[in-house]
């Protein structure tokens, strides 16, 4: 098959999907693969190294898109991109689709096969570690007085008190972040809604740290006092309240931090997204860190992990094809987004109110023994084509 690794071209997207040792692997395949020139000078890999380890390498993207049957990335389709996709193509990217109607819809009338990586992951995506342990650093940062924080110092300094810092959510991103901040000598609490979770990294961090059931009430009476927020909680698109609105907000102290790692709209009322070109902002007097690709800013390392947790799903697409791969990996099957005009992703119908089709149903494997995998969030839809004609 014929493979491309694109170049990102998102603002400050400096990752790549895959290492010249990924493309040793592809290659040694019997693949043919084309990787676009610079796709990975930002991580620390030059066309050299890909070219030395099998790789075809393409002055431009769209010579890629041209010419291959299989796309991979690591962002978003970006609008420039929609019209070089072709029909039947295979495209592996975050598409984040229930938040990115427009990507969607370019999706469905190019008639791509299209896979959302976010929702692919058995163990959890490396660039959520990556989100997790960077953000905490890029928070710690814009605390600086340089940068509009107060200038305190994470583990404090003799007659100084350490930073205090409140974690939001407890999955891969917020342990990461909590990881950083203990090491670092910060003062962490945690707040989450699930008690198992709590009792679960107390005892990981011998009791060093403070646990706190997640809810306006606690937040309330927590934050005047805080030094740091970390939010890494994925917020329902649907949510009809903030976790903390802008009254919240305003309680902290000035020079204060809110680093926003999920993103997610309709989390933190005073939130809009930022770019590493200019990643912060002040609001009620707490500098906001809202970058939406902060692994972006450790592409090397998040690169070399990504690139290898990856891989696999390539293999298995390209050696057994789409509905042979989706049939043995379930976490790759619930990720299918999109398929030949069809959308094939539940929470996106349910967000954006428009039909889908379940994946197992539009690949015709319903029958064949399918590997499980959860659903990826509590977002449910019983909106369905009434007639699908491939």
């Amino acid at each position: 098959m014929k493979f491309g690794i694109l170049k990102d071209i998102k603002n400050g997207e400096f990752r790549v999907i895959a290492t010249p040792t990924e493309v040793g692997v592809l290659t040694g395949d019997g693949n043919e693969v084309y990787v676009c020139s610079g796709a990975g000078h930002k991580a620390g890999f030059d066309d050299e190294d890909y070219a030395k380890a099998g790789g075809i390498i393409t002055q431009t993207n769209e010579e890629i898109y041209a010419t291959c049957d299989f796309v991979a990335k690591v962002k978003e389709i970006e609008e420039s991109e929609y019209d070089l996709l072709r029909e039947g193509q295979i495209v592996y990217t975050c598409i984040h689709p229930a938040a990115h109607k427009a990507e969607v819809d370019a999706l469905l009338e190019k008639k791509v096969i299209a896979f959302t990586a976010e929702d692919s992951h058995r163990f959890g995506s490396p660039n959520c570690e990556a989100a997790g342990k960077a953000g905490a650093f890029m928070a710690l940062w814009s605390l600086m007085s340089n940068n509009g924080g107060s200038g305190k110092f994470a583990s404090g300094l003799a007659g100084a008190p350490p930073v205090r810092a409140i974690v939001c959510g407890c999955g891969i991103v917020g342990k990461a972040a909590i990881e950083v901040l203990v090491n670092m000598g910060c003062q962490v609490t945690v707040v989450d809604i699930n008690v198992g979770i709590l009792r679960e990294i107390s005892s990981k961090y011998n009791g060093k740290i403070s646990t706190m059931i997640s809810n306006k009430y606690n937040l309330q009476n927590i934050l005047p006092t805080t030094d740091v927020v970390i939010n890494s909680v994925r917020w329902p698109k649907n949510a009809s309240d903030y976790m903390i609105d802008r009254q919240m907000v305003a309680s902290m102290r000035r020079g204060s931090v809110i680093c926003d790692i999920s993103n997610d709209y309709g989390c933190i009322e005073t939130f809009h997204e930022t770019t590493h070109d200019d990643p912060t902002y002040i609001e009620e007097g707490v500098v906001h860190y809202c970058v939406s690709n902060i692994p972006g800013a450790i592409a090397g390392s998040t690169s070399i992990s990504y690139a290898a947790s990856v891989l696999p799903h390539f293999r298995n697409i390209i050696n057994n094809g789409v509905a042979g791969a989706c049939a043995r990996d379930g976490f790759l099957r619930r990720s299918l987004t999109a398929y030949k005009g069809y959308l094939t992703h539940e929470e996106t119908s349910g967000i954006q109110d428009r039909p889908w089709i379940q994946p197992e149903k539009i690949l015709k494997i319903e029958d064949q023994p399918l590997d499980p995998a959860p659903k990826t969030t509590v977002t449910r839809s019983s909106n369905f084509y009434e007639e699908v004609v491939l």
